[in-house]
């Protein structure tokens, strides 16, 4: 049995959707959270291609695995999704699958689940007139698979796969533009860009994941189009900037963006680090876009906000710079932060996302005291849900400048020696305690508990009747 999900998704954000659902983020909340494992197994997504492949070859019609699934597999990636391309018709579908929703009918796009995988059958088709760089005003249905690759967006993403006999078909010369590992637009790159305008960023990100090239002519389209990535809805921009930052490569990918014309459209606060010196006692490695760049050579399979903080961490520091003694930036952290918080709106980030990001970019500098703080200071600062990346994020840092991390190791071994229990220990009195205790409502009740928890951090508390104690000093007449 399968059940079969129709709609007009982008290849983009499904791809997108996969990608990041391990961490929570941007997950389509209208499928159900158990409905497809994650990661997807390559064998359950086989099984499942060949099933819904025999299925439509039985009643007649060619069925062929296309696009990413194909493109990772002989570039011996892992394999997370699958989309079929087949020559039915979209009521043909219909029948086949009789569970099908038809809401993206008009696409002949239909999700088919089953196997613990999922997989996206679409009716061949042709489309025209792009009148907003998205979306086709004239949708045409193909009987030729031909007919369809040809639409596609670039050459290594149009080969066609046998799901039996595993033959690759290779209608745009993918598979040379595979071996030789180059970005190449099928047919006039100038047109692909136009008709959606998105692919201006996929080929960076295509380029940076795999280490290819753009071929030129490719290029010089990318850089000729590029502010008509402004006309992209902020949220597919928002999609494939996550993408470079946390699918690995992220320094390459923005470099890229840089050299392609796309940064200073996109993300013009980040562009305009370039050229902004440093102090060199602090930062050898030269301006702040390098010091960023080195940042996100870094990143690992990060956590989306780790990355976007590393992006943006030093964001403040064009507008806070000044000469006098030496280059400073004062209050850049601040100043970034607030940019940060603008910079991830803008792009419609999730607002648990832009908090955590803001959070990490506002504290960035806190660690030049860290090893000062009092005790309740220091366990306040380490007990925040951001305080492993935000660490991280430090010695990150440190790396891309002076390389000094012996504050770093300080800092971690401080925070280590803490028994987690000392972190949140269980208040010795409550509100109601105090107003059992002649404390009146109202926020005196909200520093007196601050305080006692302040006094129980620092380890000078630890019973009730110590507290107790403690409260009557406090409220003594004549005490402060």
């Amino acid at each position: 049995t399968f059940v079969v999900v129709a709609g007009d998704r982008s290849e983009g954000s499904a791809m997108f959707e996969r990608a990041v659902r391990p961490q929570s983020v941007f997950y389509d909340q209208t499928m159900p959270a158990d409905a497809v494992a994650s990661p997807q197994s390559p064998d359950g997504l086989l099984a499942l291609g060949r099933e819904v492949a025999s299925r439509l070859r039985d009643a007649g019609y060619e069925a062929w695995f296309v696009g990413g699934y194909v493109r990772d597999r002989l570039l011996g990636l892992p394999l997370h999704d699958l989309d079929l391309a087949t020559s039915a018709p979209p009521p043909v579908l219909a029948r086949l699958f009789p569970h099908a929703q038809q809401a993206g009918a008009h696409f002949g796009v239909l999700l088919v689940r089953g196997h613990g995988a999922e997989v996206q059958v679409a009716t061949y088709r042709t489309e025209a007139s792009y009148l907003d760089g998205r979306h086709p005003s004239e949708v045409r249905f193909e009987t030729d698979v031909r007919e369809d690759v040809r639409r596609r967006d670039f050459t290594i993403n149009a080969l066609l796969e046998d799901p039996w006999s595993g033959e690759i078909v290779d209608h745009t010369g993918g598979r040379e533009d595979l071996a030789r590992k180059l970005i190449r637009a099928i047919g006039d790159p100038r047109e692909r860009f136009a008709e959606d305008h998105l692919r201006l960023l996929r080929a960076v990100r295509f380029a940076a994941r795999f280490g290819f090239e753009i071929e030129p002519a490719t290029m010089d389209a990318i850089r000729a189009s590029a502010p008509l990535i402004r006309r992209t809805s902020p949220e597919r921009v928002r999609d494939e900037i996550a993408r470079m930052l946390v699918q690995g490569e992220a320094r390459r990918a923005f470099e890229l963006l840089d050299t392609s014309g796309l940064l200073a459209v996109v993300l013009p606060e980040v562009a305009r680090m370039k050229g902004v010196p440093q102090p060199p006692d602090y930062h050898p490695e030269g301006d702040v876009w390098v010091h960023t760049l080195l940042l996100l050579e870094q990143l690992d399979s990060p956590r989306l906000e780790l990355a976007l903080a590393a992006l943006l961490h030093d964001i403040g520091k064009p507008v806070t710079c000044t000469v006098t003694d030496r280059i400073r930036f004062n209050n850049h952290d601040r100043a970034g932060a607030a940019m940060a918080r603008e910079i991830l709106h803008r792009l419609r980030f999730p607002r648990e996302v832009c908090e955590n990001t803001v959070s990490l970019i506002a504290q960035h500098m806190r660690f030049s005291d860290a090893l000062n703080m009092r005790d309740s200071t220091f366990k306040r600062f380490t007990r925040q849900p951001v305080f492993e990346m935000l660490l991280e994020l430090y010695r990150m840092d440190k790396l891309a400048g002076n390389r000094d991390l012996t504050k770093y190791y300080r800092v971690r071994e401080r925070f280590r020696s803490i028994p987690p229990a000392e972190l949140r220990p269980a208040p010795l009195l409550t509100g109601h305690d105090l107003l059992a205790l002649g404390v009146p409502q109202g926020p005196e009740i909200g520093r007196l508990l601050a305080a006692l928890e302040d006094e129980q951090l620092e380890g000078r508390l630890s019973t009730r009747e110590e507290a107790q104690a403690w409260l009557r000093k406090a409220l003594a007449p004549g005490t402060t």
